[in-house]
């Protein structure tokens, strides 16, 4: 399982070593072309996807207050009983969805805006990278952080995540976000930090190591 990490005194995130910056693109490093066509899906139906790029040298994370109100669901885990779901979809049926911690919403807004179009195995594998940045000293330190960093995440608008209307859809994503936080189903993405569409071919993916290919994503560490 993958806890959440709160308190007080936030360490200071160390910066890549070798910034990926491609001329014009400030934090998100691809091309021109590559934005043009973003552009392009973000007026479609499909979920709007921009590639997870590594922060930029201009970027820094400065150690803060971070307070979490993650007791409900640490409470909750605390009770979790193994599943005896057979596959994923069976899992998602059987996971409750009530009181999500608000860091947990966050990763279901995340999943439900980057890849509400995509398999299960695709949706828990953008939740797994949001919650293995949070888990990297180079991004912020918690989900809601990691999803409105500046430059990572197209639907985010003014730092703010927008509200997913009600349905089954996104009851699927706030289950997916509490199986993905609870580490309760094995994702191929493993420990990614980045991924992008496969219709784009973003300048820093040459320099990382692809985990797997999920339906329209590639995952990278």
């Amino acid at each position: 399982m993958n806890p959440l990490r709160v308190g007080a005194g936030a360490l200071a995130a160390v910066l890549l070593a070798t910034p990926i910056v491609t001329a014009g693109s400030g934090a998100l490093a691809q091309d021109s072309h590559d934005r043009t066509r973003a552009e392009a899906v973000e007026q479609t139906a499909l979920p709007q996807v921009e590639p997870l790029s590594p922060p930029s040298a201009a970027v820094r994370f400065v150690a803060s207050e971070v307070v979490q109100d993650i007791a409900d669901e640490q409470a909750a885990e605390d009770t979790v009983t193994p599943s005896d779901a057979a596959t994923l979809a069976e899992l998602v049926a059987q996971t409750d969805t009530a009181a999500l911690a608000p860091e947990v919403r966050c990763l279901a807004q995340a999943i439900y805006f980057e890849a509400r179009g995509e398999s299960l195995e695709g949706q828990l594998a953008v939740a797994r990278v949001v919650i293995n940045r949070a888990e990297s000293d180079a991004f912020p330190d918690d989900y809601c952080s990691v999803v409105t960093q500046p430059s990572q995440f197209s639907f985010v608008r003014g730092g703010r995540i927008p509200e997913p209307p009600a349905g089954a859809v996104w009851t699927r994503a706030q289950a997916l976000a509490r199986i993905a936080h609870r580490d309760l189903w094995h994702s191929p993405a493993g420990d990614a930090l980045y991924f992008h569409a496969t219709h784009v071919r973003p300048g820093w993916a040459g320099r990382m190591t692809a985990r797997a290919t999920i339906n329209r994503h590639i995952f990278y560490r």
